[in-house]
């Protein structure tokens, strides 16, 4: 099949360098001679027909912007035999030959369906800050996720101490403690708790008596939003330990902001990437990096989740606290 057209669109949470991807794929595409359609507010745009045409001004001085210039949006309508038909006609009727899917792995099972299902020349790029999908090492805005709640917990550590407190800090992650994990170490935390691994609660509350025992004045435990309510922990924290507790939920403050270097970098390759693989016939794709190279992998098999190596992240934390 000759491509002429592509559409593209960004799909669920959004993600830092998501915009930065969006003006790698644009300016490929148009560089190989190809015509870009941008489709917004995700498959619900498609299903719509929000459409717009793309070119090399609609992407200038966005490679620095967080959020998307597509907006995005979660549609439960796309995964109905209907919505998929509709989302289908609109590609159709704007002779759109492949579609370029930015997003996670709700995203990636949507890009699926249209290609294993309805005969649409689909691929993906990983733009989700939880770092989850298999087929690459980074997704796009984990990076930046990471450094954005590093800042805000450095600055919380301050206060902490100062006021000899225990504070519990909540990050965004439903069913992946990839972003917990990170910060918990980066920051010094003194502990973390993750949906992929049980959590000794009475253990903490002893070693928070031990700690303060020795003389240990200020305490901070980064939770994943899908392992725990930071407000409820702190709660329970005082009412054990009698000890003055505090909670912060970062929320989606992790989600804005400019791209940082390696989120931009990382855009930009793959981009590239998922245009380059259109027109050398490789689709139903996820396009990755593995090892720093240009990896392709199965939409089917990228949407699983990578199961995350937790205990060497609780070993150091243990050693170090």
């Amino acid at each position: 099949m000759r491509i002429k057209r592509i559409g593209l669109l960004t799909s669920g949470g959004d993600s830092p360098g998501m915009n930065a991807a969006i003006r790698s794929v644009v300016r490929c595409a148009l560089f190989n001679g190809l015509e870009v359609t941008g489709i917004l507010r995700g498959y619900e745009g498609a299903i719509e027909g929000e459409l717009c045409p793309l070119n090399h001004r609609s992407v200038s001085n966005i490679i620095n912007r967080g959020g998307t210039i597509l907006k995005t949006a979660r549609s439960q309508r796309f995964f109905t035999h209907e919505g998929q038909a509709k989302a289908v006609d609109t590609l159709k009727k704007n002779a759109i030959d492949a579609l370029v899917v930015i997003g996670g792995d709700g995203s990636y099972r949507g890009a699926d369906v249209l290609f294993r299902e309805w005969g649409v020349a689909t691929i993906g790029l990983p733009g989700t800050i939880d770092n989850d999908l298999c087929g690459t090492g980074q997704t796009i805005g984990c990076q930046t996720a990471v450094t954005t709640a590093l800042e805000a917990i450095d600055k919380i550590r301050d206060t902490a101490h100062s006021l000899e407190r225990i504070f519990i800090v909540e990050v965004m992650g439903r069913q992946s403690g990839y972003i917990a994990l990170e910060v918990a170490l980066g920051s010094g935390a003194e502990d973390v708790i993750i949906p992929e691994r049980p959590y000794d609660y009475e253990s903490m509350y002893k070693d928070i008596l031990e700690g303060n025992r020795k003389g240990k004045v200020s305490w901070i435990i980064v939770v994943a939003e899908g392992a725990g309510k930071a407000h409820e922990i702190a709660a329970k924290i005082t009412q054990v330990t009698k000890l003055e507790s505090r909670f912060v939920v970062l929320g989606h403050i992790q989600r804005g902001g400019s791209p940082a270097g390696p989120d931009r970098t990382l855009a930009t390759r793959l981009g590239v990437a998922a245009v380059e693989s259109l027109l050398a016939g490789r689709y139903g794709k996820a396009v990755g990096v593995v090892q720093n190279n240009i990896h392709l992998t199965d939409l089917a098999q990228a949407c699983q989740r990578e199961k995350l190596k937790v205990e060497e992240y609780y070993r150091l934390m243990k050693i170090l606290r």
